[in-house]
């Protein structure tokens, strides 16, 4: 089976969104940003629902989103915190292209001003760096592609637009 469909995980500040909707745009495909799907259903921001559900179940809330995603050409932006559900990127897998957007940890944090207002979730003992670490092999052991997001938007896409061609 063909996937008609592109997924993008990363850290927050990896540029999901923002080269997911840039993607969309260029495929001409549906954009859909799996954190905005869960503030929409909740009514809440991330960091609200993380704030008052805590960690493990903000997990599930994350997993049950992603689960019901209707892969039929979109572009998805994952959460930064999706790849800690094997079940969900087996489906996401399972259904579209997963690309790991990789940023440095010095980009991340020029582009993220304030991770306690992004719905970061990490141990309270560790490091956003020490989460940034932790995460990257999880990006890497679920991707199908890695692309490094160290120049512009533009460039990022274009990488992604001529790895599909040959997919």
């Amino acid at each position: 089976m063909m996937k008609t469909s592109i997924s993008l995980i990363g850290m927050a500040g990896a540029g999901k969104s923002s080269i997911g909707e840039e993607l969309a745009r260029s495929l001409n495909l549906e954009f859909v940003d799996c954190d905005l799907v869960i503030e929409q259903k909740y009514g809440k921001s991330l960091q609200d629902i993380l704030s008052q559900s805590g960690h493990e179940r903000f997990k599930e809330i994350e997993e049950e989103s992603l689960l019901s995603i209707n892969f039929k050409g979109i572009v998805l932006a994952t959460g930064g915190s999706a790849v800690f559900s094997k079940k969900a990127m087996q489906y996401i897998k399972d259904n579209s292209i997963l690309i790991y957007l990789d940023a440095t940890y010095q980009d991340i944090t020029e582009r993220v001003s304030n991770f306690s207002e992004r719905g970061l979730i990490k141990r309270p003992d560790q490091t956003v760096e020490e989460a940034h670490k932790e995460r990257k092999e999880l990006y890497k052991q679920f991707a199908d592609h890695t692309i490094k997001n160290d120049e512009t938007i533009n460039s990022c896409v274009n990488e992604i637009l001529e790895l599909i061609k040959h997919n």
